[in-house]
C-alpha cells in the first residue's frame, strides 16, 4: 500500500465506524501503541471532518498485559478520558493472531466497563491463535507465516507505506 491507498483505507474505515455506531456521539478512538496511536489519531480527524463531532482519543500501552513477554514493564498508556460506559474503538495497525488485542482488552478492562468494544485494523493478515476478529479492516493482506507485514506511518518514520518482507 502506498500513502494514498493507506489514506483511502482509513477513510472507508472511519466511514464505516459512523454507519455502524449511528454517529459519532459516544465512541472514543484507543491507539495500541505503538503505530496504533498516530492510526487512532488519522481516524479521529476524518470522523470530526465528517461528522463534527471531537472525538477523544487515547493509546493504550499493552506491554505488561502481554503474556509472551513476562518482563517487568511500566504502563504508559495516555488515556485522559472514563471508558465507561463509552463505545471503545481499538484501533491497531496489523492484525495477525489476536494475542495484541487480548492485551489490550485487559489493560482497557483495568480502566473501567465500556459500552462496548469494536477493532479496527489497517491490515489483516490472519494467523489466528484466538476468537478475535476485527470489526473493521483496511486490506486483508494473506501471508506466510514465517512473512513480516512493515507498516511505516508518516508520524513515527516520515514514510508511509505497507509492504511484505520475505525472510532472508
Amino acid at each position: 500500500m502506498d500513502e494514498q491507498d493507506i489514506r483511502r483505507a482509513l477513510t472507508r474505515i472511519a466511514h464505516e465506524i459512523v454507519e455502524r455506531n449511528r454517529g459519532a456521539e459516544h465512541l472514543a478512538l484507543v491507539g495500541i501503541r505503538t503505530k496504533g496511536a498516530p492510526l487512532a489519531a488519522r481516524l479521529a480527524a476524518l470522523i470530526q471532518r465528517f461528522e463534527g463531532v471531537a472525538v477523544p482519543v487515547g493509546e493504550l500501552d499493552i506491554a505488561p498485559y502481554r503474556d509472551d513477554d513476562r518482563r517487568a514493564a511500566t504502563d504508559a498508556s495516555d488515556l485522559r478520558f472514563d471508558v465507561t460506559g463509552r463505545v471503545i474503538v481499538l484501533v491497531d495497525e496489523v492484525f495477525c493472531t489476536g494475542r495484541t488485542v487480548r492485551a489490550a482488552l485487559d489493560a482497557l478492562m483495568n480502566r473501567g466497563r465500556p459500552a462496548t468494544v469494536q477493532l479496527a485494523v489497517l491490515i489483516d493478515r490472519g494467523h489466528r491463535e484466538l476468537p478475535i476478529r476485527p470489526d473493521y479492516v483496511g486490506k486483508n493482506l494473506p501471508t506466510a507465516r514465517r512473512e513480516y507485514v512493515r507498516v511505516l506511518l508518516r508520524e513515527l518514520s516520515g514514510e508511509e507505506s505497507v509492504f511484505i518482507e520475505k525472510p532472508a
